[in-house]
């Protein structure tokens, strides 16, 4: 069976996303690029953490991460990614709300859950098979995940943005210790990955 793991971009205060997320600003209001242009801007410096981050044969995300849309689904949204999203594979998505799965180009489909963050688990464990199961995020769903002692390693990339508020990071996580397994610096960006000590 493979390890639980998320990849998970983070400014120097601890912050996933700005405040106010919306359909215009996915990221909040925050400073374009600051979390996330060393993927754009130094990809061949990153290209092992970025190679890294889709290689899972399941993922689950919180519902805010799949899209804007709160509540009832009252339109047919996809996803941000376009018609083929990167994820080639199984995507349970946590919601409140029963939804029939999507299938896109590429391989991805999502499969909407309203148990949980076990069940989603647990149903990404059987459809991952032998391989990694990747929580993608966002933050909220990365706290219950963390809280809940069901993260096997976790892998921020701490970028040198300070928005002072948004969407935090270990936000309502107990107390824990964490084993730092790696750290590698590069321009716009420092990879760290922790594995959670379980006594």
């Amino acid at each position: 069976m493979g390890i639980v793991y998320t990849d998970i971009a983070v400014s120097a205060d601890g912050f996933a996303a700005g405040p106010h997320q919306s359909e215009q600003d996915p990221m909040g209001e925050i400073a374009e690029g600051a979390l996330h242009a060393w993927m754009v801007n130094t990809p061949e410096e990153n290209q092992t953490e970025i190679d890294a981050i889709l290689d899972s044969g399941a993922t689950v995300m919180g519902r805010n991460m799949f899209g804007p849309v709160r509540g009832e689904w009252d339109r047919d949204w996809r996803g941000w990614w376009g018609d083929e999203p990167p994820y080639h594979g199984p995507v349970f998505v946590l919601t409140h709300f029963a939804r029939e799965p999507i299938e896109m180009a590429g391989g991805t489909t999502f499969h909407f859950v309203t148990e949980g963050i076990e069940v989603a688990l647990e149903r990404a464990r059987a459809a991952a098979g032998d391989r990694n199961v990747s929580v993608a995020g966002g933050a909220s769903t990365v706290n219950q995940f963390l809280a809940a002692g069901l993260l096997d390693e976790l892998r921020l990339h701490v970028t040198a943005s300070v928005p002072g508020s948004g969407e935090r990071l270990f936000e309502g996580v107990p107390s824990q210790r964490l084993e730092r397994v790696s750290v590698r610096a590069a321009s716009l960006v420092t990879h760290v990955t922790y594995r959670p000590v379980r006594d």
